[in-house]
């Protein structure tokens, strides 16, 4: 009963525009949405739609667009009668010429251009043309640091794996469109593919022993995607955005043993929290392979949204809690019942907690205050 009660609530939340007292008043645009139909695009087309833009989505049609959790199949249904689909392919220059050059857009959102050759094209061919250009970045362009929140303006890595958000922000610059840049910490909420919260959920309802890396106190920022979402369509109609990157997450960051107590209560009554159990371990101590056996990376990760909360008048509507709440009664839970993870992977998990070396056995994190 408690699990009806409460996901009636965050879905009544949802579908009455939790989001909508941060609307200025901006007109109808003409929207464009590349890529990004698998989450954060479709909670922004949402979004959008709602504030009343005409909206076209541009894609290869590969993955079935579905609607969001807690969306009635009307809502759905008349949403996409408001929006216009165009297939295509990205990659490819001149098929986006063909298929987009004689259309006209107020506003563009490059939502998985990954590398500088991704988007060029699509900048290339609306520079002049557009009022703004929106480009989803990500925080981890930015360069570990022992200073900490990332702020806007801090050390970049050019490195780093997300090296190609970099360099596309760069070119964005060098032709002079006027485009935003949005850089989000990790995302979560429901319909999310990357198994974040799910590494957590997944362990807890199968009452295993979670593994974290290290010590566990590690701060990491989250961003619930609704959030996301209204915070990427804030920028639109606002002229100081423009040249701007922005963090975006929620406005509390969390260590990763305090996510891993969020996560179990988040689950109410589905778990018992006398039962949770941690298991620290090194990882300089494991081969894992080519195996992924933590979904977050191994350091402080956090930024400040001050500029964004101040620029786009925005501010996150879940507090991280209410956000895995959402993610587990609207996601997890209903994809666990319906058999979708009848397959974990604990393959990593079984090599920490099989390994009967007296250093592993007896591990229980570092020193605390060694927060390397």
């Amino acid at each position: 009963m408690h699990f009806v009660l409460l996901s009636f609530a965050l879905c009544v939340g949802l579908s009455h525009g939790l989001h909508s007292s941060l609307q200025m008043s901006v007109g109808s645009k003409k929207v464009l949405i590349v890529g990004g139909t698998r989450f954060s695009g479709l909670y922004l087309w949402k979004e959008l739609v709602q504030r009343g833009h005409e909206v076209t989505l541009y894609n290869r049609g590969k993955t079935a667009i579905s609607k969001l959790p807690c969306e009635s199949d009307e809502d759905f249904a008349q949403r996409s009668k408001l929006t216009k689909f165009i297939k295509g392919n990205r990659q490819s220059a001149e098929e986006m010429k063909e298929k987009l050059g004689s259309q006209s857009f107020d506003v563009i959102y490059d939502m998985n251009g990954r590398e500088s050759g991704d988007t060029a094209p699509l900048a290339d061919m609306f520079n002049g043309k557009v009022e703004h250009f929106i480009y989803m970045s990500s925080a981890g362009v930015y360069k570990k640091s022992p200073m900490m929140p990332h702020i806007e303006g801090d050390t970049e890595d050019v490195k780093s794996r997300h090296k190609g958000k970099l360099e596309t922000e760069s070119y964005l610059r060098q032709i002079g469109i006027p485009f935003t840049s949005i850089r989000p910490t990790y995302i979560y909420g429901p319909m999310n593919y990357n198994p974040l919260e799910e590494y957590f959920f997944a362990r807890l309802s199968e009452g295993r022993r979670v593994c974290i890396p290290g010590h566990g106190q590690h701060i990491t920022g989250l961003g619930h995607v609704a959030d996301l979402a209204t915070a990427m369509a804030q920028v639109i109609g606002r002229d100081q955005a423009k040249g701007q990157v922005y963090n975006i997450q929620d406005t509390q960051s969390v260590s990763f043993e305090g996510l891993t107590k969020l996560c179990a209560q988040a689950m109410g009554s589905d778990f018992d929290a006398t039962k949770l159990d941690i298991k620290f371990y090194d990882p300089k101590m494991f081969d894992f392979g080519d195996k992924k056996a933590f979904p977050m990376r191994g350091q402080h990760f956090f930024c400040s949204v001050d500029k964004a909360m101040r620029d786009l008048d925005w501010a996150p509507k879940f507090n991280m809690l209410d956000g895995l709440k959402d993610s587990y009664l609207n996601d997890f839970k209903i994809k666990k019942a319906a058999g979708a993870f009848n397959n974990f992977d604990f393959s990593c998990d079984d090599l920490v907690l099989k390994d009967d070396r007296v250093a592993v056995v007896s591990y229980n994190g570092m020193p605390k205050d060694d927060l390397k």
